[in-house]
């Protein structure tokens, strides 16, 4: 049994492995973990306390994926509700369909019984004030929602490095199991509607029993572009070991074109219970905690460097 995560999973990674120790499944235990990050106020990447769209609304996506049957669900565009995650497990356990986003997931989450939240915290929205201010007009920021070039001030007001963090987890229970799950309140000052790899099954996570699983956090855009997760899982099940699927996984990174390349972090494990970590830049980590363990450990990410733009 084992728990990989984002290092912002620390918060919830212990609590994972309870639920692992108690015969619960890798999907019960990757889905309390990220609640635990999704209610945490001293992150501004997830949920409540998340850092808000261009327009001052938090928007939350996030995704699960069962590896022993290869269902999954996901959310995004989400306003109001705190745990996406479980709104993910829900559509992946009671309809159809993969995906919903905005109204749709809204009005499912309201069926499902789920309560709503005011998820702006007053820290988070000081920060995206005191952005927007610093190349707004007083009368700019006052209509912003009214602006008839907002796409024009997505590209000034964001920031290349911090907004796009994430929380990936992942899980193998003591049945051999695997889930993979992520969750968001996604890319800071971004345009409103824009959903990011986190809900994108394939993009920002993948789970496979037969030969691992993979989690992305970074700039989506690219993830979704190079399908970065199922690419990963791809090259395991092609025989590779952990360490040369996230190499030629970040090395596909280098074949995106485009104006726009910035970070991206991903997380891998594959079906024997074997953690890995990458970046395209230096100082990144990543948690992990197995059955044996007396708590978790915080390790660096291998790093293979990719090309990178702005603009």
């Amino acid at each position: 049994m084992i728990v990989i995560a984002s290092t912002n999973g620390i918060v919830g990674i212990e609590e994972s492995m309870r639920i692992l120790k108690a015969g619960g499944s890798a999907i019960d235990a990757v889905e309390a973990g990220i609640r635990l990050v999704e209610a945490n106020p001293e992150d501004h990447t997830v949920a409540y306390g998340g850092l808000p769209n261009l327009v001052g609304q938090i928007e939350v996506d996030a995704g699960i994926m069962n590896g022993s049957n290869l269902t999954a669900g996901a959310v995004g565009a989400v306003q109001g509700y705190m745990h996406p995650i479980s709104i993910a497990r829900k559509v992946m356990e009671n309809l159809p369909h993969v995906l919903l986003v905005g109204r749709g997931a809204e009005r499912f989450a309201a069926e499902m019984g789920f309560e709503q939240t005011d998820l702006l915290t007053e820290a988070a929205y000081e920060i995206w004030e005191r952005r927007l201010r610093a190349d707004m007009t007083e009368e700019q920021f006052n209509q912003l929602a009214d602006l008839p070039d907002l796409w024009h001030w997505v590209k000034l007001a964001t920031d290349p490095e911090r907004p796009r963090s994430t929380v990936n987890f992942i899980a193998q229970d003591v049945r051999g199991d695997i889930c993979a799950g992520v969750s968001t309140s996604g890319w800071a000052w971004k345009y409103p509607g824009r959903v990011g790899d986190s809900p994108i099954i394939g993009a920002g996570l993948y789970a496979d029993n037969r030969y691992g699983a993979a989690t992305c956090t970074g700039m989506g855009e690219m993830a979704i572009r190079a399908s970065t997760a199922r690419s990963v899982v791809f090259y395991l099940k092609q025989g590779m070991s952990v360490a040369e699927a996230g190499r030629a996984a970040m090395n596909d990174l280098n074949d995106l074109g485009g104006s726009y390349l910035s970070v991206m972090n991903f997380t891998i494990l594959d079906s024997e219970g074997q953690p890995a970590g990458f970046s395209n830049v230096e100082g990144r980590t990543y948690v992990y905690l197995s059955a044996d363990m007396s708590e978790p450990q915080e390790v660096p990410r291998t790093v293979v460097p990719t090309k990178m733009q702005w603009g």
